[in-house]
């Protein structure tokens, strides 16, 4: 017997036309049981933000009952804004995209990347980061993603939900996104960037294709993304380690970045709401935007 389908079942007759405005979790991460015992309450929205593989469309083949389809890399979640890509879109123009999923103020979100790997499942942290700055507490991710809900025996079906459209309402939250000038007063005063690139590329080994030069931030630390999630995300006691490790305290004021701010969401994500540290920052344009006047340092 499917172990997740009774829970269902009972979930949606439990929650059947009871809207809830409260927020149903404050966890950042949410389990597949968790989320069986939940669907069918009215507010919750389900966005599965897994991306086609090889022209094959994932959500078609199978998604969580009533999850809605916007793709990470194919809805609109980041934008080339001035010619630099992945930026967050004007604030304007995501809000509109996220009202247009069925998302109100007054709903919960959880995202469903499909938990591959680290850098897959930054999609989700990426959503995640997007939701908190335009100051959308109630979000969510399935720890583990598509995958997780499969092995734990989570029902499937095939049929494309389609959203009735909201209003979303912003509170944009500057102080979730650093700026280049905010990055640039960082190297000379305490505030820690963490560059969440693999090592070649910290180094200088590699040069990114979106990067104008190799290197890094002058003052950085490195901490791989890919030391954030193994099939489920770290646990705080495992990123205090590895912030340990880069010579942090976990009291600096920091800010993550990367190549394009996607690596470096899974960081921010690890830092701030698994590590429960205060004051962490993303830096979107990173070495896209930063490279891009030769007058800004790189080491």
């Amino acid at each position: 017997m499917n172990p997740l389908f009774p829970v269902l079942t009972a979930a949606a007759v439990l929650f059947a036309g009871a809207a809830q405005a409260e927020r149903l979790t404050e966890a950042p991460l949410v389990d597949a049981a968790w989320l069986a015992g939940h669907l069918g309450n009215e507010s919750l929205v389900v966005i599965d933000v897994r991306d086609p593989v090889k022209n094959a469309n994932p959500y078609a083949a199978g998604h969580i009952p009533g999850a809605i389809s916007a793709p990470y890399a194919g809805y609109g979640w980041r934008a080339k804004v001035d010619g630099i890509p992945g930026m967050l879109p004007p604030v304007d123009n995501i809000s509109a995209r996220i009202g247009a999923l069925g998302v109100s103020s007054d709903k919960h979100v959880v995202i469903v990347p499909q938990g591959s790997d680290s850098s897959e499942f930054g999609g989700a942290t990426r959503v995640y980061w997007t939701f908190k700055v335009l100051g959308h507490d109630a979000v969510s991710i399935l720890d583990g993603g598509q995958n997780a809900w499969i092995a734990a025996g989570g029902a499937v079906e095939t049929d494309a939900v389609t959203p009735v459209a909201a209003t979303f309402t912003p509170a944009f939250r500057p102080e979730l996104l650093a700026t280049t000038e905010q990055v640039a007063a960082a190297i000379d005063n305490e505030v820690a960037l963490v560059d969440g690139r693999p090592p070649k590329q910290f180094h200088g080994e590699e040069k990114p294709a979106v990067a104008r030069v190799a290197g890094t931030i002058p003052t950085s630390v490195n901490i791989d993304q890919g030391q954030f999630y193994s099939g489920t995300f770290a646990s705080a006691d495992a990123i205090g380690k590895l912030r340990d490790a880069a010579g942090l305290t976990g009291e600096e004021e920091t800010i993550a970045f990367c190549n394009t701010g996607h690596w470096a969401s899974i960081a921010w994500f690890g830092l701030s709401e698994i590590a429960g540290q205060k004051n962490v920052s993303m830096y979107d344009g990173s070495m896209a935007e930063w490279t891009l006047d030769e007058k800004r340092p790189v080491k």
